[in-house]
């Protein structure tokens, strides 16, 4: 175990689309104060740039990362040993990695950086503070360091293993683009019914509104089907012509497994 800064600044490298997102929630929640951030970005990002406003350093010398008490790696995994190399002279040694990348070991980067690390894989509504985010690290420290970081702005799940990283990786950080893409094929279905671009568009948007809606009470996924598909009605009608073609369970496999196979392309 190692002994982690209880202070200091929160570094964050990358602030790409995901990197961007985690910097909005914590602005939001106040989870770490803009004068506690340092952000390495190698071109200007909105998101950034509203941080550096409310008192945030943004690309400063590296020796600022003398007090840092946690660095969260949020860059494309190909540029990840570029990236972060040059940092590990200026950063203390007992200060933990968090990775949000997919397909990057745990222990690579520990190799490299030799500092404990944790992987963390957030959705991008953690820009709202309404993300999940799978969470996995050897070091116990290092675990809370991330939790700490993620806990406000997602729904944190512990796994008991790293090499299912990837499948949650699928399961959640790749699954809101294919419910966004499911979506979008209801609603070019219902233009095919006769409903406008506009209309379909709308009540497909405010269907994935109260979908979410109904996830956020908390009840089983099977509860939340059955409270709207009664017996004999139009949406078990609907469900049972999926579920006879085997089309929801084909398709969610198939995009899982891709999902799964990509990431470990990319760590390979």
């Amino acid at each position: 175990m190692t002994d982690t800064p209880s202070t200091g600044a929160v570094v964050l490298v990358g602030c790409g689309r995901l990197g961007s997102a985690i910097l909005e929630g914590w602005l939001a929640t106040g989870t770490v104060a803009p004068a506690d951030l340092i952000i390495l970005t190698p071109s200007e990002k909105p998101a950034a740039e509203t941080a550096r406003e409310r008192g945030a350093s943004v690309n400063p010398p590296v020796d600022a990362l003398s007090g840092a008490r946690a660095l969260v790696l949020a860059v494309k995994p190909a540029k990840w040993r570029e990236a972060l190399a040059p940092l590990l002279a200026a950063l203390p040694s007992g200060t933990p990695i968090i990775s949000v990348m997919a397909g990057v070991s745990a222990d690579d980067i520990a190799v490299l950086s030799e500092r404990p690390v944790t992987r963390v894989m957030p959705t991008t509504a953690v820009a709202q503070a309404r993300g999940v985010a799978a969470l996995w690290s050897a070091d116990n420290n290092a675990r809370e360091t991330g939790r700490r970081l993620f806990g406000a702005i997602a729904d944190v799940v512990d796994l008991d293993r790293e090499a299912l990283m990837d499948a949650a990786t699928a399961v959640a950080g790749s699954a809101p683009a294919f419910i966004y893409a499911f979506a979008q094929a209801l609603a070019r279905a219902g233009e095919r019914q006769g409903l406008s671009s506009e209309a379909a568009r709308r009540l497909a948007r405010g269907a994935l509104r109260s979908a979410g809606a109904g996830a956020e009470t908390g009840a089983p996924l099977a509860d939340l089907v059955a409270r709207i598909a009664s017996p004999g009605g139009t949406t078990r009608a609907g469900l049972d012509a999926m579920e006879s073609a085997g089309d929801l369970d084909r398709a969610a496999e198939a995009a899982v497994d891709a999902a799964v196979e990509q990431a470990r392309a990319i760590s390979g």
